[in-house]
C-alpha cells in the first residue's frame, strides 16, 4: 500500500488509511471534533529552529538543499517512529502524511521528505 501526502485541510478519502499530522504545532482553532487526522506525530516535523532558518526569520533564508539536509539529519533521532510507519505500510496499510494548510508546494514540503524516509526504512 502507498504512502500518500496531503495538507490537513484536504478532505479525507476512503483510501487514506491512517492520517498522520506531522506539523510541529497543532492547527489553531481546530476542535477535537473537527480534526482531520487520526494521530499527531509532532516530532516528525522540522524543529522550530529549522523552520525559522528556512523561512528566514531573523536571518537569511537557507537553501532548499540545506533545509533537506538538516531535516534528514533531525529525523535520525526519529528512526523508531519512521520504522513504525514503514511497518504499517509493509503490512498493507496506507499512511497519509498531513502537513500545514498553507504548505501548497508538496515537492518542497517535509511531508515529501518524510515519505522518502519511510520508503527507505521499508527497504531495510
Amino acid at each position: 500500500m502507498p504512502i500518500k501526502t496531503k495538507r490537513w485541510v484536504v478532505p479525507a478519502e476512503p483510501d487514506d488509511g491512517l492520517r498522520v499530522l506531522i506539523c510541529r504545532y497543532r492547527p489553531r482553532g481546530v476542535t477535537k471534533a473537527k480534526e482531520t487526522w487520526d494521530v499527531w506525530m509532532r516530532d516528525l516535523a522540522p524543529s522550530p529552529e529549522l523552520f525559522d532558518a528556512f523561512y528566514g526569520k531573523g536571518q537569511t533564508p537557507i537553501t532548499l538543499d540545506a533545509y533537506r539536509e538538516r531535516y534528514m539529519s533531525e529525523m535520525q533521532a526519529q528512526q523508531e517512529k519512521i520504522a513504525e510507519l514503514a511497518a504499517r505500510v509493509d503490512r498493507g496499510e496506507t499512511v497519509t502524511l498531513l502537513c500545514s494548510k498553507d504548505c501548497i508546494l508538496e515537492q518542497v514540503c517535509h511531508r515529501t521528505l518524510l515519505a522518502e524516509l519511510i520508503e527507505a526504512a521499508r527497504k531495510r
